[in-house]
């Protein structure tokens, strides 16, 4: 069984790049971080030895500048969206979702860095105790 996150803990680092093999190689053969590709999204998925996973992918939604995002890990996004803005933040992308796995919204802090927050489905929380 997998410890589960606590709230407010980062679980997946993800690159915004514009060429994401130069990025896989450059990791790949620095730390030998294995990636497995997800073809359907222009995108790869990592695991490091320790720590959270991520992803590599292009740059998007909305041609972003290259960078990497954070992900913490929250129970309800919700309560969150209007405490970032009350807190000097602002909502860069609304919240998506992604089929069988959560949900997300992506933000800025008060000093422009882009983070995001992450929601895990019930089942994608229920298949991570197996």
């Amino acid at each position: 069984m997998a410890d589960q996150p606590k709230p407010g803990s980062i679980v997946h680092v993800e690159f915004h790049v514009k060429d994401r093999k130069k990025v896989e190689n450059f990791y790949g053969s620095l730390f030998g971080w294995k990636f497995q590709e997800v073809p359907e999204l222009n995108y790869s998925i990592f695991e490091a030895p320790s720590g959270p996973g991520g992803g590599v992918g292009g740059l998007q939604p909305g041609n972003w500048p290259s960078g990497v995002i954070n992900y913490i890990f929250v129970e309800s996004i919700e309560p969150f969206q209007e405490r970032i803005k009350k807190a000097g933040g602002k909502i860069i992308a609304p919240k998506m979702e992604i089929p069988g796995q959560g949900w997300f919204v992506v933000f800025e802090d008060p000093s422009g860095t882009r983070m995001a927050l992450w929601q895990p489905s019930p089942q994608s929380m229920q298949s991570q105790n197996r």
